[in-house]
């Protein structure tokens, strides 16, 4: 999700769920230890529980970003072995790391031995090509019975392989089919681990479905392109009793953290577009969309654009 859930974006997302666990974008390890660290690491207090999610394969240089983020107060430190565009690749990390788990191991480990907050890994259920010719399950069981041996306990899986040539992150998330089978397997075999299922869920009906197997559900580009979807299974999930959120009051909400960013020379482009999604599915919504997207580039442009396209979808 990177360059989707931002700080903006998580904000916004909280107004919508008291309780989802929210990830930051993948954070690149050099970026925050050779980098503008504070800068990338700073977020709102509002936006409890969220972890952050690493990227990287240098054990020492994750130690160090790992404990920066402990130290400001994530509730998680997640390391990313599952993303598969060539970039993230080049920099030998992401997806590829699933062929070294003695290295993720040694990662997890140096990690854990600097923070108390929990460290997780988020991968694939297997890489194409594989390093060695074995089956592939056989394969997967072994990479998470070597990063759990290094105190490891909650896999994030999305359910399905990554393609490592030859197809784009994009074309990753769609075509590799989908073996929600292989995690549920893989649960059984180790039932002292967390496992949360990722890939392909888009509806609280498939959520609830799957918490029978699974012990949580991960949801990326669907929360981010529906959004109100997790106000939805926070009423579903975490509490019944709940009322749900009228749209308009999280705008009305929303607008008054823009405007103190605005203040401190934060983009308006940057925080509006994460709210073109929320009214997903309902009437008007590509006007709402197409008069957000069109009115934050006007430079004179403030956090009342929000406020003012909500009368394209308040319209009778």
């Amino acid at each position: 999700m990177m360059d989707y859930t931002d700080r903006h974006c998580r904000f916004f997302l909280r107004l919508l769920s008291p309780n989802t666990l929210l990830y930051t974008e993948m954070l690149t390890s050099a970026a925050l230890v050779r980098g503008d660290g504070a800068r990338l690491l700073n977020y709102d207090q509002a936006e409890h529980p969220v972890a952050l999610q690493l990227g990287g394969s240098d054990p020492k240089e994750l130690a160090i970003a790992a404990k920066m983020g402990a130290d400001v107060g994530y509730d998680e430190i997640n390391l990313n072995c599952g993303c598969p565009s060539d970039r993230v690749q080049s920099g030998r990390f992401g997806a590829c790391l699933m062929g070294e788990p003695a290295l993720v191991a040694e990662c997890v480990s140096a990690m854990r031995s600097v923070v108390s907050v929990p460290v997780t890994v988020k991968c694939r259920i297997g890489i194409e090509p594989m390093p060695q010719a074995e089956d592939e399950f056989v394969f997967l069981r072994q990479f998470i019975q070597t990063v759990a041996a290094a105190g490891c306990d909650v896999f994030v899986m999305h359910a399905r392989k990554a393609i490592l040539k030859g197809l784009s992150p994009k074309e990753n998330r769609e075509i590799p089919p989908l073996k929600y089978d292989v995690v549920a397997e893989l649960r059984k075999e180790f039932p002292k681990l967390t496992f949360v299922l990722n890939g392909g869920v888009k509806t609280v009906e498939e959520v609830t479905k799957h918490l029978e197997t699974f012990d949580g559900v991960m949801i990326g580009r669907e929360a981010y392109s529906n959004p109100y979807l997790l106000a939805q299974l926070e009423q579903v999930v975490f509490d019944p009793s709940w009322t749900l959120p009228a749209r308009e009051l999280v705008i009305e909400q929303y607008a008054d953290y823009v405007r103190a960013r605005l203040a401190e020379g934060h983009r308006l482009r940057s925080m509006v577009k994460h709210v073109q999604g929320l009214y997903a599915g309902l009437p008007r919504v590509r006007s709402w969309r197409r008069y957000l997207s069109e009115g934050a580039g006007n430079p004179t442009a403030g956090a009342d654009l929000l406020l003012d396209a909500l009368r394209i979808v308040q319209a009778a």
